[in-house]
């Protein structure tokens, strides 16, 4: 149904450049990728061909390239190193299949249309999550950049490791790290639009070392298979299901995160609209595969897709088109980057890391907000030092909670009540001529906006704070959605004045808000002719009440404007 909507040949041109475009930097980065996780530089070929084919094929934004990223990378890095050091035998093939969970995760939330809820958290936890991640991915490359491989033990077991890395260091190794993060660095924007710096790196890094460097003994990628990749099979052990499930549960979820913030760059630089329901079941299906073949988990990849579309890609076919000559190079061409020494991938990991930073809300992020940066600094050291799952799960609680707060006490200064024309609430003329003829006997309680749960201690120290009346007037006509903490309170406001012989009328309680009212049980004290539309309604027939407890025939009662109180 969609597909066709989005492949087409109008653009073949414009689709066959971008993919080309898009097929050049990911090579670079697929190995990289690869042999940073640990899975090795043919699961990144791997998880780049066929992440980025079933996602073009099934997902919901037409320029979108779907590869390894780095943020995948640095998850399935721990995942591997967890699963492996449980069962060394098992280790990787279940980590693989943790890939597969992630893809069934991420065709579920697709399929459950929770596409839109994936990215709807506060910036300062995406942007200390991110810069956590590139912290994270730079730290496990300073082992390979050195001219060792990663120490054990992740971040701690690294930094721990340090003084000996650099006591121990490989000089020429790390003469190609500087060299590959120099060029990668410093290369013209002028430059940039004709070659690929990832490229020239790779290239050049590796020409650099053949020539200067033939007899050293650097650590090289080896050999990479050529062929298709063999069909690996879901491996599962007992002992291990639970952590499995979380694993891909964490993947998946960062996956979606991933994926659809690249959609959103891709959707304002081409003016389109993706879908976000049909890109996670795109990228899902996409995990899936790449796991079934022993490839890397992949995820929307920001740097491939804007290549893309400037390099013309309109429509799913450039996505298409890159994963054909990724291919090309998995069959044919792998031999030729078994020569690739492993310090110029890791400069190239290690600049992915720094772009993976959120310089621009770190260097903004303390003149905009003291709490915004401090749950920016909190999840980014959770996320390096302790769980990415519980950094995102702590930054978004205390982010949510302050900003229901904030709302909260804003709210709160819309519950008011009313003795007279001088409160500070719009009262028409009318409105206010009614209140003075009550003379104090007529209280109306006004709340004006959203009543969320936080706003319910506010409603219960108005009431509790409420003067002596004969007559209580709830208006809810400004209220377009009443929670069922703050329906509670009301509910508690409505029997206390029932229990003190006091009448209440309700103003302006329509649809989902009377209806909850009513499911409460709050409305048994209110007889049905108290449920009024306006304040006018309420305060006129308040005083014909008024009249008949003081013996006065409501006739004689005048409720207009300038008529004397009683």
């Amino acid at each position: 149904m969609g597909i066709t909507n989005r492949i087409n040949f109008r653009h073949v041109r414009g689709d066959m450049f971008g993919g080309l475009t898009a097929a050049v930097i990911a090579l670079p980065m697929a190995l990289a990728f690869g042999v940073a996780s640990g899975a090795g530089a043919a699961s990144g070929l791997y998880g780049a061909v066929i992440v980025g084919f079933f996602a073009a094929l099934f997902g919901g934004t037409p320029t979108l390239i779907s590869e390894p990223t780095g943020p995948m990378t640095v998850v399935f890095t721990a995942v591997i190193a967890q699963l492996i050091a449980s069962d060394p035998e098992n280790g990787m093939a279940m980590a693989f299949t943790v890939v597969m969970l992630a893809g069934f995760f991420q065709i579920i939330f697709g399929v459950l249309k929770l596409g839109r809820y994936v990215t709807l958290m506060p910036y300062p936890v995406i942007s200390g999550f991110m810069s956590g991640i590139g912290i994270i991915l730079i730290t496990l490359q300073l082992g390979p950049f050195l001219g060792h491989a990663t120490p054990k033990g992740g971040v701690i077991g690294t930094l721990t490791s340090l003084p000996e890395l650099v006591q121990t260091l490989d000089p020429v190794e790390v003469a190609l790290g500087v060299v590959s993060l120099a060029v990668l660095f410093l290369v013209p924007k002028q430059l940039k639009r004709w070659v690929p710096p990832q490229l020239l790196v790779l290239v050049g890094g590796t020409l650099l070392a053949l020539v200067l460097f033939p007899n050293a003994d650097l650590r090289l990628i080896g050999e990479i298979p050529t062929g298709l990749p063999s069909l690996r099979m879901p491996t599962f052990q007992v002992s291990q299901v639970q952590t499995m499930l979380v694993n891909g549960l964490v993947l998946g979820m960062l996956g979606c995160i991933d994926a659809l913030l690249t959609a959103m760059i891709a959707d304002s630089v081409t003016r389109t609209q993706h879908d976000s329901n049909k890109e996670l079941i795109g990228q899902g299906i996409g995990n899936m595969m790449s796991g079934l073949f022993g490839g890397m988990p992949g995820a929307g990849a920001t740097m491939g897709t804007v290549v893309n579309i400037q390099a013309g890609g309109k429509t799913a076919l450039s996505g298409l088109v890159r994963a054909g000559i990724l291919l090309v190079v998995v069959l044919w061409a792998a031999p030729l980057t078994k020569a690739i020494p492993l310090a110029v991938l890791a400069g190239i990991a290690v600049k992915v890391g720094f772009d993976i930073l959120d310089w621009s809300f770190l260097k903004r992020a303390h003149n905009v907000s003291w709490k915004g940066t401090a749950i920016m600094y909190g999840v980014m050291f959770l996320t390096v030092f302790v769980d990415l799952i519980v950094a995102v799960g702590v930054g978004v609680f205390i982010a949510n909670i302050l900003t229901i707060d904030r709302l909260s006490r804003l709210q709160s200064e819309q519950v008011k009540t009313i003795t007279d024309f001088d409160d500070d609430v719009a009262m028409s003329p009318e409105d206010k001529s009614l209140m003075d003829q009550a003379n104090g006997r007529v209280l109306v309680f006004h709340l004006n906006g959203p009543m969320i749960f936080g706003v319910a201690r506010a409603i219960s120290q108005e009431h509790t704070a409420m003067a002596d009346h004969d007559v209580l007037i709830i208006d809810l006509q400004a209220v377009p959605y009443l929670g069922v903490t703050a329906a509670l309170a009301l509910d508690n406001a409505i029997k206390d004045a029932h229990e003190a012989d006091r009448q209440v009328f309700l103003v302006g309680a329509r649809d989902k808000t009377l209806s909850r009212l009513e499911k409460l049980g709050a409305l048994r004290s209110v007889p049905p002719d108290h449920l009024v539309e306006t304040r006018t309604e309420a305060l006129k027939a308040s005083l014909r009440l008024l009249a008949m407890m003081d013996g006065v025939e409501p006739s004689r009662i005048a409720v207009e404007p300038g008529a004397t109180a009683l």
